[in-house]
């Protein structure tokens, strides 16, 4: 346990150099989270007989990787960073990833500023294809749960989204202090818990469209719970009664969207 408690101190964020250039852990986790959502969405397609060719999702994840990444970090910029009003008046600055004449990347995406940015992206694929936009979504709530669960493993080995502190004997040091593997417990609980649920609940469906609203309920529901165990952003802190932050009230909200929308859309398209 000792080891464990001490494993960033032993590991090597670098998995191997390729060519003089560093391949991250990182990187490398967020690789296969995409795959695993891209196989495992034709892997759905294919076992349910759900019409929709392989080469759609193909194009189809294109579109959603840009979406998602421009809603990432204008999300970001919206809800947790500091300089939001610099941002807005210097837009040409958002992905510029040199700061004060030094390559530092771009930092700050935001989960719920990509599920935006995923939605807009999905729906104008939907129409420009002719794909009935539930079936859609419904094959993203399949497999979305799948590559999270990869993400979050990447945020671990990145030591970013650390836990809050803690003195339980799983702890991970983190400059100097035992903390949550909190990543750790989102990969299981949004990644792996998401996914069982809506594997088990995906035949009972009553309308196309109903998964990804159960996928909106679950996520929230269990991104709630997990941020109990998540240190909250430094720059926000708690946000309300000593203890709620920003994660938790996005989290909230989305519950809520898919409790008004979930007997609007049952009673519409509902099939009994």
């Amino acid at each position: 346990m000792h080891y464990w408690n001490h494993i960033y101190d032993h590991f090597n964020p670098v998995a191997f150099s390729l060519f003089g250039l560093p391949v991250h852990w990182y990187g490398m986790m967020y690789v296969l989270a995409l795959v695993a959502a891209l196989y495992g969405a034709k892997w759905y397609v294919r076992r349910d007989r759900i019409g929709i060719a392989p080469g759609t999702l193909d194009a189809y994840f294109i579109w959603v990787e840009i979406g998602v990444i421009l809603g990432a970090r204008l999300g970001y910029i919206l809800f947790y960073d500091p300089d939001t009003a610099y941002y807005l008046l210097h837009p040409w600055q958002i992905f510029n990833p040199f700061k004060d004449g030094h390559f530092v990347g771009i930092r700050g995406m935001s989960y719920h500023g990509a599920v935006i940015g995923f939605f807009i992206a999905s729906y104008l694929f939907s129409r420009r294809k002719g794909i009935n936009f539930g079936v859609l979504m419904d094959v993203v709530a399949v497999a979305v749960p799948l590559g999270y669960f990869f993400g979050r493993i990447g945020n671990f080995l990145n030591q970013e989204l650390v836990g809050r502190a803690t003195d339980v004997p799983w702890g991970i040091y983190v400059h100097g202090v035992l903390r949550h593997p909190s990543q750790l417990y989102e990969a299981l609980l949004e990644g792996l818990g998401v996914f069982l649920i809506i594997w088990l609940y995906r035949k009972r469906k009553h309308f196309d469209g109903e998964l990804i609203l159960l996928y909106g309920f679950a996520y929230g529901a269990m991104r709630f719970i997990a941020e109990f165990w998540r240190q909250p952003d430094p720059q926000l802190g708690f946000l309300c009664c000593g203890w709620v932050t920003m994660g938790q009230i996005l989290s909230a909200l989305m519950m809520l969207l898919a409790v008004i929308l979930w007997p609007y859309f049952y009673r519409k398209l509902g099939k009994g």
